[in-house]
């Protein structure tokens, strides 16, 4: 699939970010997918640039297993030919990107286990519905 590249171990995907509200301005960067962030970790210069506004804070949990504080804005988010509405946590200028499971669910896309590659899925899993339309 075009668009994403690996490391050992690791996925990347080349990610364009856009404010909520339309415009020409976006952020393009490589992101590493990562399957336990929940939201989208983006530089916060980057989404100050955009005009991202601040939404609100989340008590976040890092790798590291220590807790901050994060403001959190929402963003358009495009990636593999697909674009979703997501949260975007204002993170450090020097962390690197994170894409997190939240937008990866939304475009229908997930990690193939055994090669750590993206893939995307025979449809949307609406599990919870019954199947009946009326």
């Amino acid at each position: 699939m075009d668009g994403y590249a690996r490391r050992v171990g690791q996925t990347h995907v080349t990610v364009e970010v856009k404010p909520l509200k339309g415009g020409k301005k976006s952020f393009e960067h490589l992101f590493l997918v990562d399957t336990d962030a929940l939201h989208c970790f983006v530089p916060a210069a980057a989404l100050k640039k955009l005009g991202v506004e601040v939404e609100g804070k989340f008590d976040c949990e890092l790798s590291d297993g220590t807790v901050q504080v994060f403001d959190y804005g929402f963003v358009r988010a495009k990636f593999m030919g697909q674009e979703t509405v997501c949260h975007a946590i204002f993170a450090p200028d020097d962390a690197e990107p994170l894409l997190g499971v939240v937008a990866l669910e939304n475009t229908g896309f997930a990690v193939d286990p055994r090669t750590k590659s993206l893939k995307r899925l025979h449809a949307i899993p609406l599990k919870g519905f019954g199947g009946t339309t009326r």
